[in-house]
Formats: structure tokens, sequence, C-alpha cells
């Protein structure tokens, strides 16, 4: 009795044994990167900076023209109309710094509508790879996060091949 309970319990961590995991790495910004469509997301970044400089321009244009007119008639000015003066240069100084702010926050944003559809598609072609060749885990390759990966395991190439992405020459070499 003891014996088969010996036999069996070594069955059955023997099954668990031979469970093993896969682990596979990816690089997503690689990727990103030698995407055609990332022609056009910079380009789009490019004129959404271009139309976030010139509404910043022109609410400088604005407080630079308050500013001249200020100092012109700021002798000649009752004092209620030269603290009102006042007031309106520091609320617009104000709003210059908040909109540099937010200019940054909508540049993320409009860079992370842009790059969406695209990580969609790595996702998906990611996704085939680890169901064809029986993936348990990939961990992200980029960034400093990961110490070390065996060049086999890296399933960048793979996901690329996947979406049909052809690395030019040079940069295969590098």
């Amino acid at each position: 009795m003891i014996r088969s309970s010996l036999l069996i319990a070594f069955l059955c961590f023997s099954v668990f044994a031979s469970a093993q995991t896969k682990v596979g790495t990816i690089d997503t910004d690689y990727i990103l990167s030698q995407m055609p469509e990332m022609e056009e997301v910079n380009a789009g970044m490019q004129a959404y900076d271009q139309e976030l400089q010139k509404d910043f321009q022109n609410n400088v244009q604005q407080y630079d023209s308050l500013v001249k007119t200020y100092q012109a008639n700021a002798e000649s000015l009752a004092n209620e109309a030269r603290q009102e003066s006042e007031s309106e240069i520091i609320e617009l100084e104000n709003e210059i710094k908040q909109y540099r702010q937010r200019a940054q926050l909508m540049m993320q944003m409009r860079r992370n509508e842009l790059t969406d559809p695209l990580y969609q598609r790595i996702d998906t072609a990611m996704r085939a790879v680890i169901q064809e060749e029986g993936f348990t885990q990939i961990l992200h390759a980029g960034g400093n996060s990961l110490a070390f990966s065996a060049e086999e395991y890296d399933i960048t190439q793979k996901v690329m091949n996947k979406m049909g992405i052809v690395i030019p020459a040079a940069s295969a070499e590098e």
C-alpha cells in the first residue's frame, strides 16, 4: 500500500515537473519604430505640435501687447485701471504657464491616440506567435526591466514577420 502511494506521488510529481513554462521576450518599442505607419504618426504629431505652438505664440503676443500697453500708460492710469491691467497681465501669464503644462499632456494624449491602433496590431500578432509556439509568459524587453534573455526566446522578429514588417538591411546589421 505504501509502495503504491509512493508510486502515485512520484507520477504526479513527474507530471507537474514536465509542465514547464516557456518564457519569451518582445520589444514593442522597436517593432513600433519599424512600422511604416510611424511616419504618419510622426507627421501627425508635428502638425499637432505646430498647432499648439501657434496657439501658444498667440497668447504670448497678447501678453506682450498687454505689458507694453501697461508700461506705456502706467503713470497716466488711475489706481483702479492700473490694478485692473496688472490683474489682467497676471491672469494671462498664469494662463500661459498652464497652457505649457497642458500642451505636454495634450501631446502625450495625441501620441497615445495615434499609436493605440498600432499597439493593437502588435498585440494581435504577438498573441498569434504565443499561440503557435506555446509561450506561457512574455516579458517586455524594452527599457531597463529585463536583465537577460537568450535570443532564441525573443519573439520580436516573429511578431514583425507576422505583421509583414521588413527591416531595412542597414538596421538589421546594427
